[in-house]
């Protein structure tokens, strides 16, 4: 498909107008009112429910295997999951799974 130049820049603008008003009606809109806390208590889960959903693809579909598993990204999953849940620290779980990964993918070649 080859698309040309206004295309393009056509999708750039619709894509950032759309990005802005859903940033405006959470900052814009809301403004200082405070939210109330059932909204709260839900925006509390919110990076626990994003970050599975862009690791996991890195992990099991890996584009540098071309999209084949591996055992070096699995295990440092595993070690970043193991990691945190022993410590409860997210900077340690991510240092402990990167050291793991490097580790595995110069022991497995």
């Amino acid at each position: 498909m080859n698309l040309s130049t206004v295309e393009i820049w056509t999708v750039i603008a619709g894509l950032a107008i759309g990005t802005f008003l859903i940033r405006f009606s959470f900052l814009g809109i809301v403004g200082n009112r405070p939210l109330p806390a059932w909204l709260l208590r839900l925006l509390r889960y919110t990076p626990v429910a994003v970050l599975p959903g862009l690791v996991a693809p890195l992990v099991l579909w890996p584009a540098a295997t071309g999209g084949v598993p591996d055992a070096a990204r699995l295990l440092a999953a595993l070690a970043t999951l193991g990691i945190g849940l022993a410590v409860r620290n997210t900077l340690f779980a991510i240092i402990g799974g990167a050291a793991t990964l490097y580790t595995m993918l110069w022991l497995l070649g």
